[in-house]
């Protein structure tokens, strides 16, 4: 059986140091403050620092990665023989897999000998992330690169977010509620919680009232979809709210005697969209 190794992009907000355990290479997606000329890399700017900066009133303009850069990353694995299954940040929110589709395609005429697997998430952020680490179990276990990619997309229809934010304006910004939604969702106190649908879109499913109510509906929704909830693997990201992901894990303790596996910031690139106090709980469901 022919090597392959993995390939991810930065969407997958699993820390550097942990895709290096799991041997997992990865291309970074960027952003850009408004009115700051310096372009940073997914993992450039500490988590905390980039929230603190929203807080202020800073704007945060994201970037995909171009072809190019998938040709450049994906090549010399291709060189010294080897082969590539990239698994990628949802098409319904980023051209990035797109971009990556192309790549494969083009290098394999120059190398014919050799294969490139683009799988499309349809996920993002630890989501995503848990989909990469359950694929990699599947590779460590001696699955072939069709079978590992085809896991991926078997299990990708399994895979629940559900995910809440604290400050509607981030949202109003992306067209995902209107203004007016937003104005009153604030004056009110009104707290959405959202998912992704199985194309890879976000969806406002319905909406409480205050933050707590919306953590405990994030943990109704494990109970409710949760396939072996006590087996797992349960993940966690948030934008800079550590104190609400003790809630949450204690709430799931306490409901289901069930362990978080990984803990994970929301990156820049998907934090610009979201705001801070998104929190996110993902696992394997019943249906998405």
């Amino acid at each position: 059986m022919k090597n392959y190794v993995i390939f991810t992009d930065s969407a997958c907000d699993i820390p550097v140091e942990t895709l290096k355990k799991w041997n997992v290479s990865f291309v970074s997606l960027s952003f850009v403050f408004d009115g700051d000329e310096k372009c940073y890399s997914n993992y450039d700017l500490p988590s905390k620092e980039f929230y603190n900066r929203m807080r202020k009133g800073a704007v945060a303009k994201t970037s995909a990665i171009n072809v190019d850069t998938f040709k450049e990353s994906f090549e010399p694995e291709l060189e010294k023989g080897n082969d590539v299954l990239y698994l990628g940040f949802s098409s319904g929110l980023s051209g990035t897999f797109n971009a990556a589709r192309i790549a494969a395609e083009e290098l394999l005429e120059k190398y014919p000998d050799r294969k490139i697997i683009a799988v499309d998430t349809l996920s993002a952020s630890a989501g995503f992330g848990m989909l990469l680490f359950l694929t990699v179990e599947e590779k460590n276990k001696g699955a072939s690169i069709e079978e590992a990619a085809q896991f991926a997309e078997e299990t990708r229809e399994n895979l629940c977010h559900w995910f809440t934010v604290d400050d509607l304006e981030y949202l109003k910004r992306g067209g995902r509620i209107s203004p007016t939604v937003a104005f009153v969702g604030g004056v009110l106190g009104i707290k959405p919680v959202l998912h992704m649908d199985n194309e890879g879109h976000l969806i406002n499913k319905f909406k409480v009232r205050g933050r707590k109510n919306a953590i405990k509906a994030l943990a109704d929704k494990l109970g409710e979809l949760g396939l072996d909830v006590q087996k797992g693997p349960i993940f966690i990201s948030h934008g800079d709210c550590p104190e609400d992901v003790e809630y949450l894990k204690q709430l799931i303790m306490e409901k289901y005697g069930a362990d978080v596996g990984i803990v994970a910031d929301v990156g820049p690139v998907i934090g610009a969209h979201s705001g801070p106090g998104t929190l996110a709980l993902f696992f394997l469901g019943k249906e998405r």
